[in-house]
């Protein structure tokens, strides 16, 4: 698990001389991740962009405690105990066929003993905010592929976390939807207290939701470049239409190029 440490400076999280491979019997390793070095502010909204298997999950899922570094180390700052420090959202659905919207949503509240009355209200309130109103006692049967990722994040949401870790969450949504949930989580994190960590292929959805944006190397990965998001907050979709948007795509598209067209031929850059 992640060293939990407590308040020093702004720093919210810390990856340290990051390694880790994947053990296969009779095999040699895979090495995913090599010293990975990378800091995020609390408060901060850092996308992750890269090529395919370059390690960008497996970096969330170490954040997440979900697996163990081979070397390096993680440090995320407790800044409010009475909030759970993480809650992630990943890109397959990842909720119970056996509970409803309602029963979902409320997950973590139970788990952590919020009382009744409060978990109620909360869950209300993010159902709402996450368009699924009047859908509160349906099933994931009964559910849209979208409708299903709306759980996942109000499931999120409602915990009120410290940290939100995002692994390509809108990546299996159509185009409008995509849009509509990404203009949601932009108010959401803009009048909220979370530090974010999220993982994409889009660059329109990096640029115009991030602070900064971390580009990793093709496998093993590792953090080749920072790239600062000038454009202060709040922040409106309208952002997509100004030229300095478009030439920061373009910019790390430039830096990104060269490793995808080398996974694309089944290479290396």
């Amino acid at each position: 698990m992640p060293a939990h440490t407590e308040p020093d400076g702004s720093v919210k999280i810390r990856v340290e001389s990051l390694h880790y491979a994947y053990q296969r019997r009779g095999r040699q390793d895979v090495v995913a991740l090599n010293d990975v070095n990378l800091t995020i502010a609390k408060g901060e909204f850092l996308s992750v962009v890269g090529p395919s298997g370059c390690g960008k999950s497996t970096l969330l899922r170490i954040l997440a405690g979900l697996q163990k570094p081979t070397s390096g180390t993680v440090s995320i700052r407790v800044d409010d105990g009475s909030r759970p420090l993480m809650a992630p959202v990943f890109q397959e659905y990842s909720i119970y066929p056996w509970r409803t919207v309602e029963g979902n949503v409320r997950l973590g509240l139970d788990a952590a003993g919020v009382p009744r009355r409060e978990a109620d209200e909360r869950v209300r309130e993010w159902i709402h905010r996450v368009g699924l109103s009047g859908f509160e006692k349906a099933y994931p049967a009964n559910l849209s592929g979208g409708m299903k990722q709306r759980v996942a994040l109000a499931r999120a949401f409602v915990l009120e976390p410290e940290v939100l870790l995002m692994d390509e969450p809108f990546a299996a949504l159509d185009a409008q939807l995509r849009t509509i949930l990404q203009d949601e989580l932009l108010s959401i994190c803009q009048e909220r207290d979370y530090t974010v960590f999220f993982v994409t292929h889009n660059l329109d959805e990096a640029v115009l939701l991030s602070d900064r944006i971390a580009l990793m190397s093709s496998r093993p990965g590792t953090v080749r470049q920072i790239f600062d998001v000038p454009f202060g907050h709040p922040r409106t979709p309208e952002l997509r239409r100004r030229p300095e948007f478009g030439a920061l795509q373009d910019q790390i598209w430039d830096e990104l190029r060269a490793d995808v067209q080398a996974m694309a031929r089944g290479g290396r850059a």
